[in-house]
């Protein structure tokens, strides 16, 4: 994938994780999407159990906010290095993580989320 068009994914795609919307954010995922964070370490296969998981997620995080820092490109997708303000109980955290994203057609086709969440279950607690 060529750096331009992966940023302009990332343009389009990291906004959505902001604001509690989940039907907005699933459709720039493929049907037979893979997703996989450390709260899913075997992965959530298929658009209908991602958007179960997504609308659970963002309606507890409904205010983090992604900011692309650095795309690493790559054939098929790309690595974004993202920096994230995760408000949590008044505190507003912030993160840095990693994350594998392979497209097809426009499609996010696989998405691997890794950052430490040590610090907002933390929070949490």
């Amino acid at each position: 994938m060529e750096i331009d068009e992966a940023k302009r994914l990332c343009d389009r795609w990291l906004p959505l994780w902001t604001g509690n919307r989940p039907d907005e954010l699933i459709q720039a995922y493929s049907d037979d999407v893979f997703y996989r964070d450390s709260a899913n370490p075997d992965g959530v296969k298929g658009k209908p159990a991602f958007l179960a998981y997504l609308r659970r997620l963002l309606a507890h995080f409904p205010n983090w906010a992604y900011q692309a820092e650095t795309v690493f490109p790559m054939k098929g997708g790309f690595v974004l290095r993202w920096r994230a303000s995760i408000p949590v109980r008044g505190t507003v955290l912030d993160e840095t993580g990693l994350d594998l994203v392979l497209v097809d057609q426009g499609l996010i086709t696989r998405n691997e989320v890794y950052f430490d969440r040590a610090p907002p279950l933390e929070e949490l607690r």
